[in-house]
């Protein structure tokens, strides 16, 4: 779809200025920082269930509630972080989803390999089509799922199959980039 700028991009990311600025950044750049791949492993399980818009919008007070997402300080939140969390308007308030959040940070510094060489470990390789439509983009791929039941065997939560594939999507694991659009590789 192009957009009022003239640029081609993904249809999802036409008609708003901070999908824009999300699409043309940062979603489907390959993404290797430690600290970002936990950000964004939280996130997408604050998203199950609502739009990634609503998560983006609230993404600075997600990062000023979650210590910049400092999985060393995250782990060290408290029974009475959660209940501060809870009450604060600015982020999703979801009891499950925030101790999730704490209790990921625990497992990331619990890992016997670094975050990274895990989660990158089931990008899957080799070339695939580029997608033309929604219908082209699956929901759950065999790597989404096998991410996913290893970061569960790890104590991860809220890292279910659909979601580690939104993950891969978001690190630049996979590119999902609709052919015409102008983050298309290859």
């Amino acid at each position: 779809m192009v957009g009022d700028d003239g640029v081609a991009r993904c249809s999802w990311s036409a008609n708003d200025a901070e999908y824009r600025r999300y699409h043309d950044e940062e979603w489907g750049t390959p993404q290797h920082d430690p600290r970002a791949l936990y950000e964004k492993l939280c996130l997408e399980g604050f998203q199950a269930g609502l739009s990634w818009i609503t998560i983006l919008r609230r993404r600075p007070a997600f990062r000023e509630d979650f210590h910049g997402f400092d999985p060393v300080a995250v782990a060290a939140m408290t029974e009475d972080d959660v209940q501060r969390l809870l009450g604060d308007e600015r982020i999703i308030r979801h009891r499950g989803k925030i101790e999730a959040t704490i209790s990921n940070a625990r497992a990331t510094l619990a890992l016997d390999v670094p975050l990274e060489e895990l989660m990158w470990s089931f990008a899957p390789s080799g070339e695939r089509e580029r997608p033309r439509a929604w219908g082209d983009i699956p929901a759950v791929t065999p790597e989404s799922t096998a991410l996913s039941k290893e970061l569960r065997r790890r104590g991860y939560r809220f890292v279910g199959p659909t979601t580690m594939y939104a993950l891969m999507q978001a690190t630049g694991m996979v590119d999902d980039h609709f052919e015409g659009c102008f983050r298309a590789g290859g």
